[in-house]
């Protein structure tokens, strides 16, 4: 596959680095900036801000493209690019994706103008992610779980996309699997599936579980719930901000409570580097 498309990619982490890659094995010219402390396996022409501005009509941020609303991500550069009217600026007449945008839009009106896309927002991009998310959750407890995953009692808080892939895993390695939803629907769906359907707001309810995992974005394990759970010696929290876990209280209890933010950067950065590359080229397409 060849083209004479050039791609820039701005910053972000090891999922950048393999986006990157991934294009330039694909046929794509890529240029690259924010990345001097490390190196790329493909043919990746690592560059300054200007380099990706003269050279690339199509731009991709990172996931997030700021930490701070301030500064774009950069994990592998010790200088900074300030988000600002200028840098706004220097985006006009490109395509520019990236994911969760809305910190970058509030740091100038110019973005009103400019040709925009936020990736992380397509339904394809979550789905795809789920897995190796799911799978990071399952790395996660090998490692801290005293037991195995094999015959224990294992709790999933929410049927979303997380919960749905977790759940197949959990029981493909010998879990007793329980998940929970709000929706009776949902409910039927888990029940036919052959796992233990518990109605959320009955989470907390005396059952013993040894392993919780919570993809619910909402305080469902509050101080009340946390006393009530038997048994658990390990909840991982997987959802979004602001999260389903009251932390302290679940270290006064004695649970041992894991936050588990951006799985599939830390543990798969290979495959959501080309989920974003598949989900960027997708958009282009339509």
């Amino acid at each position: 596959m060849t083209s004479r498309l050039t791609f820039g990619v701005l910053g972000g982490d090891r999922r950048q680095i393999a986006l990157a890659e991934s294009l330039v094995l694909n046929g794509y010219e890529v240029y690259a900036c924010g990345f001097d402390r490390t190196g790329f396996a493909a043919d990746v022409k690592k560059g300054s801000l200007d380099d990706v501005v003269r050279e690339c009509g199509i731009v991709i941020l990172p996931l997030p493209v700021t930490d701070d609303g301030v500064f774009l991500k950069m994990d592998f550069c010790e200088d900074k690019i300030a988000l600002d009217d200028s840098f706004a600026e220097q985006m006009r007449g490109k395509r520019v994706f990236g994911g969760m945008m809305e910190r970058l839009y509030r740091t100038s009106a110019a973005w009103k103008e400019i040709d925009t896309a936020d990736y992380y927002t397509r339904e394809e991009f979550a789905v795809r992610n789920a897995v190796p998310t799911a799978e990071g959750a399952v790395e996660i407890a090998m490692r801290e779980y005293a037991g195995t995953i094999s015959g224990s009692r294992s709790l999933v808080a929410g049927f979303g996309r997380v919960g749905k892939v977790l759940a197949r895993m959990l029981r493909g390695i010998g879990a007793e699997v329980t998940v929970s939803a709000r929706k009776p629907a949902d409910l039927a769906w888990i029940e036919s599936y052959g796992y233990r359907p518990l109605l959320t707001a009955n989470i907390g309810g005396g059952e013993p579980y040894d392993l919780i995992f919570n993809t619910i974005p909402a305080k469902i394990f509050n101080r009340r719930v946390l006393s009530d759970l038997r048994g658990c010696s390990l909840l991982v929290d997987l959802a979004s901000a602001p999260g389903g876990v009251d932390f302290d209280a679940a270290e006064k209890i004695g649970i041992k409570a894991i936050l588990a933010p951006s799985l599939p950067g830390r543990v798969a950065p290979k495959t959501a580097g080309e989920i974003i590359r598949d989900t960027v080229c997708h958009m282009m397409g339509e």
